[in-house]
């Protein structure tokens, strides 16, 4: 039964993915959803109890369907991608060593391995991206990204003079976020409003952004209004910069907006623009998508783990991680 797949998940000490997930969520608010799920599964494969290598595939997949389940957000792609990174290490090492006790073994101990990379991505990616830092420039970015705010510290921790444009980020006010944690690094920065992109820009040398996902074409999932700021730097000629950690390049090749993984969650609008108009009124709807598509035509440099790519060398390594 259903039930009985998701129990294949726990042990009889209680372990449970999804709660182990959680909690390395709550507990580790720098730490990436993808890497959470990562070492989440590996413990589903130290405390799984299957006597054959498709017993302990079948394990892998309940525990991965419950994670996605589980993720407040069901586009999430970054997450998706990690776990199937992880399933797929999982099969080349069944390949490797057929016996069931020594597979879990070298599971383990390469998936130790592989977290600690992951969790060191970061540090690769600032050192790359911080050489197109120089004294004076300006830099504009947009939402809340964790590798872009470690890449700017490392900057400025190197001794770059800079300073830094993010925008609001409504309707869930991510830019306030940004603008918080930069000033404690003593960074520079002012903050505009979403609908200020355009003028802002002028004003800028480049834009740097995070990505939930980047994808086969070279192009990235990322948080909404990513897009429309791609659009406006490509029409002023600025540089447009994304930082990712290759743990979050998905096997999905969108062509639009219209193509974009599954539901969207819905971001609820701010405060006052409910008092304007009834939640009951028939005529009235909302569309408030948490995330967009930029094709990569609009990304000039992606800074990765793996080195500084062009759009187009994404699916060569895609290709090198997946296969």
């Amino acid at each position: 039964s259903k039930k009985a797949k998701m129990d294949d998940t726990k042990e009889d000490e209680g372990y449970d993915v999804v709660e182990h997930f959680r909690r390395l969520i709550e507990s580790e608010p720098t730490l990436e959803k993808a890497v959470a799920a990562i070492q989440s599964l590996l413990l589903v494969v130290k405390h799984s109890k299957a006597s054959t290598i498709m017993g302990l595939q079948v394990d892998l997949k309940a525990a991965t369907d419950r994670l996605i389940t589980f993720d407040e957000n069901p586009s999430s792609v970054s997450l998706k991608a990690g776990c199937e990174l992880f399933n797929i290490h999982v099969n080349r090492t069944s390949l490797d060593f057929p016996d069931i006790h020594e597979c879990i073994s070298k599971i383990v101990a390469r998936g130790d391995d592989f977290a600690q990379m992951s969790m060191k991505s970061r540090m690769k990616i600032a050192k790359f991206g911080a050489q197109f830092i120089v004294n004076g420039c300006v830099v504009f970015t947009h939402g809340y990204s964790r590798v872009v705010c470690g890449l700017l510290t490392f900057a400025a921790k190197i001794g770059k003079q800079f300073s830094v444009v993010v925008c609001e980020g409504r309707p869930n006010g991510t830019g306030y976020k940004t603008a918080k944690f930069l000033i404690s690094k003593s960074i520079p920065v002012k903050l505009v409003a979403d609908v200020g992109v355009s003028v802002a820009m002028e004003k800028v040398d480049f834009v740097l952004v995070g990505a939930n996902g980047v994808v086969e074409s070279g192009g990235i999932i990322s948080q909404i209004g990513t897009y429309q700021m791609a659009i406006i730097a490509k029409a002023l000629k600025k540089p447009f910069y994304v930082a990712s950690e290759s743990y979050k390049f998905a096997r999905l090749y969108p062509l639009s907006q219209n193509d974009l993984p599954e539901t969207k969650r819905q971001l609820p609008l701010p405060p006052s623009a409910e008092h304007h108009i009834p939640d009951d009124e028939p005529l009235f709807t909302v569309s408030n998508p948490s995330s967009d598509y930029t094709p990569p035509s609009f990304i000039s440099l992606l800074f990765t783990d793996l080195g500084v790519l062009t759009p187009s060398a994404v699916s060569d390594e895609l290709i090198q991680l997946y296969s």
